[in-house]
Order: structure tokens, then C-alpha cells, then sequence
């Protein structure tokens, strides 16, 4: 007798292969059979008739470090199909840390991954993987932060890693990578990942390259001196071509800054891929982004953490100083994302979700500089935005397109960078996965399902070593998802963002129904893998 008996459903085993009429037996948390089981008993049966069987999504790409540990049943992501997400991503996340530095951490990162316990032992990558493991609703991965590294070596300073600091973070990476960490993730926009050079990085994946993981990247965009040729993708393509890393890009797309240049956008990638350097890539379907307000002030002003951040936004000479230089250290993509900044996470003056930078400055009859660091000030750092989207509307159609496209190469997958923080998020947080396989695929991919299901499961399953996960067959673990595949949509929009899709009845993590008939049901049974 099976635990779990999933009957009539149309079969996307998640490696690309057409659909098939199947039935799904599970056992525990692993599947046991797949084949014609209409006569088989089980306690639990779901009759699938019309429906689409696949792997559970993997997430790449999220921000739910912080969110997890408050709310695990996490139905923002579960609802969405996503039964793995990778957490630990722009090396913003909260391990190996002392506890001194974990407290540290936690108030400069909580504009983006809001406000988790103070009593939680962080020393470590084991220690960090069990506050997830049959905690929370799903599975979760870790690749190591690399500002985690660089707090519990040299501080919160604008320091090089040098002898024995560069010692103890290999030694550090290395325990980390041991005790089950899938790679290095780094976000050269943040601090204090950006006061690294390319030379640390190099050394650094160097540790990443023996274990055959994974360097995960967001660009340098911040200190672009120190980065090869300027920082940005050649940077990465030189640190997986001296250290012999697997290299990983996130959020690589267009933007209105270069809608409909995908050739482009993909040359220099494109080129060392030729030349033998491993590389993949992931991105989400919306024209803007999110982080948190505080990665937009001058690099000196980041020193010493949030304590002395604050310290320095009250005294007046310093004030002026991060007004003054705010701008010009800011790329041509971070500059427009600055004018367009709109309040997501507040929760010390919540009346602020909603409202956009450039309105509170006009109101003020103030300058965007002197009303995002006036706000910081006032809310102890803890603001997060998001992008308004573009009012051209066919600019927006492009970028669909564009997204699309970058889908269709055999070398990307699906990561929301979701920040599930605040009335006005991010609506990717509650609706990347099915307005890709939705209103994009119905759009611009009308015959690829199976092809753009395997970049959510195989793909990132094989990338980042989940063994038994991101394919539908016999001895897997049953991480499964149930959906109308004609008629699943995204709700979620950038005006109303917690809004769940549609189309997506049941989500089964390690063999258990996490949704059912469209209702979270409250189970934590996903697991730290790999």
C-alpha cells in the first residue's frame, strides 16, 4: 500500500521529455512506483484528471534567510510549486558567525531579510542548516556568504583578506563546504562582500573549485576598481578562468537600459563558455528589482556595520559627506533603480510601504539623497524597496520576450530573488514561477512546458548537486507538484503583491502534501539538503 497515490495525472518528469499519461506512488518521502496504478490502494489518493505532474520548483535565487525563521510555512513560496529554494544568496545571510557578529549581521541585513531571533547559534554551516531542517515547509540549500566570511575575519571593515585572515576564511569555507554548503555566494553590490578584490575571490573559489561546488555571483557594480577589467561579468568569467570554478550568475537579464539586447548581453558569456569555463545562469520574469536602501550609500559609509552607520548619519558633517558622494558611486542601472525607489519594508513606520522615494522627497521639498538617509536614520536601517515598473508598456513586453528567450538556452534556470518582507513586496515573491510557466509561456513559448520545467528542476538539481531531487522517477524524493497547466497565472502585482496564483492545487515536499486543494495545510517536513 502506498502513502500517497497520485492517479490520471499528464506526466513532466523534468528532464525535457514530452508528457505522458502516469501514476505516481509514494512511500515515505520517496517515490516508489510511476506507471498505471489504478488498481493500487493507498491511505491518501489524488485523483490528478487534466492536470500536470512535475518535479517540484527549486528556487535559485532567494532571500528567505530571515522569513523562514519567522513564518516556515512560507506559503508565498510553497503556493508558488517551489519546493527547494537556495538560500545564502549576494553572500547576505547569517553564517559562519560568533554570536557577536550574527547580532551584528542581523540588524545590517534587516532591511532584507527582516528580523529573525537574537538565540539562534549561527557559528557554523551545520549549526545554520539545522534551524531549517524539518522546520520549515520546504527543502532549503546553503551555499556559504561570503560576507559572513569577511565579518568573522576581518570585521566589518574595509580591509583586504590577507595572511592569516585569508587563512582562517579558507579554513572557515572549507568546514563550510564539509558540513554540506553547495558553494560560495557573493553580491558585489553589498557590503562587505565589495571591498573584496578580484585576487581574494580567486583565491577564495580556489577552496570552492577542489570541492567541485559552485560560485554564485550578483555582479560588481561597487568599487569597480578593484574587479578585473572593471568588475561586472568579465570579473566573473576571469575568477572561473584562473580558479577553475563552476560559475553561476544570478538575475541575468535585460533591462530598460538594454531591452531586447540578448545577443549582446550574452557575448562575453557566450565566449568563455567556448573557451571551456563552466557557467549557468538564472533570472526572474519582471522588468525591475528589490533589495534594501541601504546598499545605496557611499562605500566608507558602510564601515563598522550598523552601529557606526547610524553614528554617522547623525552627525552633520557626515551626513553630508554620504549625500554628497551617494550618486557618483552608483552604477547607470543602481542610478535609475534609485530615482524609481519604492518603499516595500517598513515595519517601524509601515504608513511608508507603498510610498516612493522621489514623492516623500517632494513632500519634504527635499533631495532623494537627504530623504533616503533622513529615513534609514529615523528606521535604524531597516527599509527595503522595490523598482516601479515602466510605464512604457511595450518596453515591458520586450523585456517579457527577452526573459523568454534567456529561458530557452539550455544553461538557465529559475531564481524569484524573492524578499517576502512588507504589505508592498516584490510581487515576484508570490508569483515567478507561474507567470513564467503562465501568461510568459502561454505568450512567447506556447509547446514549452517540458523545456521550461526542466530549468526549474533538472537544471538547478544537477547544478548545485541535490542528488534524488528535480526529476520525477523511481527512488526520488517525492517533491511533486499539481497544477493546471492551462490555467495557472500569476496574481501577484506590483500594486496588490500578496496575492497567491492560480492553477496550482496540490505541492507535495518529501512525500507530504504542504498544499492541498489550494490551502497551505501547515506541515514542515523539507529538509537542509543536500
Amino acid at each position: 500500500m502506498f502513502d500517497v497515490l497520485i492517479i490520471n495525472g499528464n506526466l513532466v518528469d523534468g528532464t525535457g521529455k514530452k508528457a505522458s499519461k502516469a501514476d505516481i506512488g509514494i512511500i515515505a518521502d520517496k517515490i516508489d512506483q510511476i506507471g498505471n496504478l489504478k488498481d493500487a490502494s493507498a491511505k491518501k489518493i489524488i485523483d490528478a484528471t487534466g492536470k500536470t505532474l512535475s518535479p517540484g520548483f527549486i528556487d535559485t535565487h532567494a532571500h528567505s534567510d530571515g522569513a523562514l525563521l519567522i513564518d516556515p510555512i512560507h506559503e508565498n513560496g510553497i503556493r508558488q510549486g517551489i519546493t527547494t529554494e537556495i538560500l545564502g544568496q549576494d553572500g547576505l545571510s547569517y553564517a559562519p558567525l560568533s554570536k557577536e557578529n550574527y547580532l551584528l549581521n542581523k540588524r545590517y541585513l534587516a532591511g532584507i531579510l527582516g528580523n529573525p531571533p537574537d538565540d539562534l547559534d549561527m557559528s557554523s554551516v551545520e549549526k545554520f542548516r539545522s534551524h531549517y531542517d524539518k522546520k520549515c515547509s520546504i527543502n532549503t540549500v546553503y551555499p556559504v556568504a561570503h560576507g559572513a566570511l569577511r565579518i568573522e575575519t576581518v570585521g566589518f571593515l574595509d580591509r583586504p583578506l590577507l595572511g592569516d585572515d585569508m587563512k582562517k576564511a579558507k579554513q572557515l569555507l572549507y568546514k563550510s563546504l564539509e558540513e554540506g554548503a553547495v558553494g560560495l555566494a557573493t553580491g558585489m553590490s553589498y557590503y562587505p562582500n565589495a571591498w573584496s578584490d578580484t585576487k581574494e575571490l580567486i583565491e577564495l573559489c580556489e577552496i570552492v573549485s577542489d570541492s567541485s561546488k559552485v560560485y554564485i555571483t550578483h555582479l560588481r557594480d561597487r568599487n569597480t576598481e578593484r574587479g578585473f577589467m572593471g568588475g561586472g561579468v568579465l570579473e566573473a568569467l576571469e575568477i572561473g578562468r584562473q580558479s577553475g570554478v563552476k560559475v553561476h550568475f544570478s538575475h541575468t537579464r535585460t533591462s530598460a537600459l538594454n531591452v531586447g539586447q540578448v545577443p549582446e548581453l550574452m557575448k562575453d558569456i557566450d565566449e568563455a563558455k567556448s573557451e571551456g569555463i563552466d557557467v549557468t545562469l538564472e533570472l526572474y520574469p519582471y522588468p525591475t528589482g528589490s533589495t534594501y536602501p541601504l546598499s545605496f550609500l557611499p562605500t566608507f559609509a558602510h564601515e563598522g556595520g550598523p552601529d557606526e552607520i547610524i553614528k554617522k548619519l547623525n552627525d552633520p558633517n557626515e551626513f553630508e559627506k554620504i549625500v554628497s558622494t551617494m550618486i557618483e558611486e552608483l552604477s547607470p542601472y543602481r542610478r535609475e533603480a534609485f530615482k524609481d525607489a519604492v518603499f516595500s519594508y517598513s515595519p517601524n513606520n509601515p504608513e511608508l510601504e507603498g510610498m516612493s522615494l522621489s514623492d516623500l522627497a517632494k513632500m519634504n521639498n527635499q533631495s532623494l539623497e537627504v530623504t533616503l538617509c533622513e529615513l534609514l536614520r529615523d528606521n535604524k536601517l531597516q527599509l527595503g524597496y522595490r523598482g516601479a515598473p515602466p510605464i512604457n508598456v511595450r518596453v515591458w513586453s520586450q523585456l517579457n520576450e527577452d526573459a523568454i528567450n534567456l529561458l530557452k538556452r539550455d544553461d538557465y534556470m529559475v531564481g524569484s530573488d524573492a524578499i517576502p518582507m512588507g504589505k508592498y513586496c516584490h510581487p515576484r515573491a508570490y508569483g515567478c514561477f507561474p507567470r513564467f510557466l503562465g501568461r510568459l509561456r502561454r505568450s512567447f513559448w506556447e509547446n514549452g512546458l517540458e523545456e521550461m520545467i526542466q530549468r526549474m528542476t533538472q537544471n538547478p538539481a544537477e547544478r548545485f548537486g541535490l542528488s534524488g531531487r528535480g526529476v520525477l522517477k523511481k527512488g526520488n524524493f517525492a517533491d511533486v507538484v499539481i497544477f493546471d497547466a492551462d490555467n495557472i497565472n500569476d496574481l501577484a502585482t506590483y500594486d496588490d503583491p500578496i496575492q497567491y496564483p492560480v492553477g496550482i492545487e496540490n505541492v507535495l515536499v518529501n512525500g507530504e502534501l504542504v498544499v492541498h486543494n489550494n490551502k497551505a495545510t501547515g506541515l514542515t517536513p523539507g529538509r537542509a539538503i543536500p
